[in-house]
């Protein structure tokens, strides 16, 4: 691996010159999109594979786990309850935290109860940062974190007195599709940065805009001539989809060492469903952009009678998500992928042209994971670790923010301050 050797300003514990990739440890790893995207991330591609080094992941999902370690093979992955994981033995040996706790208990998706027991999870993220010290951690969570009583509690860690003192936080929602994902998928993140390293890792500056009339949508920006281009649309992802056949409902026959199915590419997941006969003739009757609203008052004959393609429930509210059995549309980002992406009931699925919902490898291209990706895992599995990962994109415009701010010290005009 052939490295650059990165400056750096006010870090006398560095001695001024890294040699060696930083090392990352994932909490709550999932499939690797934290990971996929530090990866990812390089300064000049000619020069250097990587700035960012998967040492560790952890995660209680097996499956999720092994597509992990199969795409980031040199990385120690565990597979335990983060209540169970003893962070000691990693003091000194791990430069960047990173992770999303499980988001469902306070998700503005779920019930809103906040004495979930999956809220908790925060803290033995905090826990295990605050043992290994890491110069940088950064977390990932829904946009409904930013007002939760755990949210509080993690402003308190970073008190004077508090559990990690040590850190200087910044925390901002930010829309993966302001940074080059074919996705609108809006998510707080917070990046926490050791004091001692000096002015802290501020929130990667979007590269993309809804608006290209304006700079980065009116952000603040230190570099006067930023080259802000404008959002991705799905539009490429079906080009490339529509060159490869659906090869039937099921993943194929295979198993790894450990029993888990897999390894499948991410273009082995371009599988289909079998819609009933309602389904497909409510598919048919949504026009591109349409959703539930435009099957209401309409019939179609199933079988040798007249069958109604709304429904009572769908009738009679008029208001609340338009988006169900919704088409995404082309010249746009996707809407929000989430782990059940394959059900049109759930949302804006639906294909923009055809009569069927996206695939799971429209969804994983979606998310950012390239074609050679490794998959682990049933059909709903796999769906899982794709809608809860975090976009490769994302991670990586946070990867480069860390690195720039290495690099360029205090004053990088690649981050901008939360808001």
């Amino acid at each position: 691996m052939v490295l650059r050797k990165i400056r750096f300003t006010g870090m006398s514990d560095l001695g001024g010159v890294l040699m060696e990739p930083l090392r990352v440890m994932d909490l709550f790893a999932g499939c690797g999109g934290f990971a996929e995207g530090f990866r990812s991330y390089a300064y000049n591609s000619t020069e250097i594979e990587s700035a960012f080094e998967s040492v560790a992941a952890v995660d209680i999902d097996g499956a999720a786990l092994a597509t992990f370690e199969a795409n980031h093979p040199s990385a120690d992955a565990m597979c335990l309850d983060i209540e169970d994981f003893d962070p000691s033995p990693f003091v000194d040996r791990v430069d960047v935290i990173t992770g999303g706790p499980p988001c469902q208990g306070f998700s503005g998706l779920g019930k809103g109860y906040w004495d979930d027991p999956r809220n908790s999870l925060w803290r033995e993220y905090i826990r295990v940062v605050s043992t290994i010290q890491p110069r940088f951690f950064v977390m990932e969570n829904v946009d409904r974190f930013q007002k939760s009583f755990e949210y509080e509690g993690l402003m308190e860690a970073v008190r004077p007195g508090g559990c990690l003192a040590d850190y200087t936080l910044v925390a901002g929602l930010l829309n993966a599709a302001d940074y080059g994902v074919a996705q609108a998928r809006k998510r707080v993140i917070l990046i926490g940065t050791r004091r001692d390293l000096g002015a802290p890792v501020l929130l990667p500056v979007p590269t993309h805009t809804r608006d290209v009339s304006r700079t980065s949508d009116g952000l603040l920006l230190f570099d006067p001539t930023p080259l802000v281009q404008p959002w991705v649309s799905v539009d490429a992802i079906f080009d490339r989809s529509a060159r490869l056949p659906i090869e039937g409902t099921e993943l194929p026959k295979r198993l790894s060492a450990a029993g888990v199915p897999g390894p499948f590419r991410t273009s082995e997941l371009h599988i289909g469903r079998t819609p009933t006969a309602l389904s497909l003739a409510r598919y048919r009757a949504i026009p591109p952009g349409g959703n539930r609203r435009h099957l209401s008052g309409q019939w179609a004959r199933i079988d040798g009678r007249e069958c109604y393609l709304s429904t009572e429930s769908w009738d009679k509210h008029h208001t609340g998500s338009a988006d169900v059995m919704g088409r995404l549309w082309l010249g746009r980002p996707s809407v929000t992928i989430r782990t059940e992406f394959f059900k049109p009931e759930k949302g804006r699925y639906l294909h923009p042209k055809e009569h069927r919902p996206i695939t799971h490898y429209e969804a994983a291209l979606i998310q950012g994971f390239p074609e050679d990706y490794l998959w682990h895992g049933t059909k709903i599995g796999i769906a899982k670790q794709i809608g809860n990962a975090v976009p490769v994109g994302l991670a990586r415009a946070i990867a480069r923010a860390i690195h720039e701010r290495l690099e360029i010290g205090t004053g990088d005009p690649g981050c901008v301050a939360a808001r």
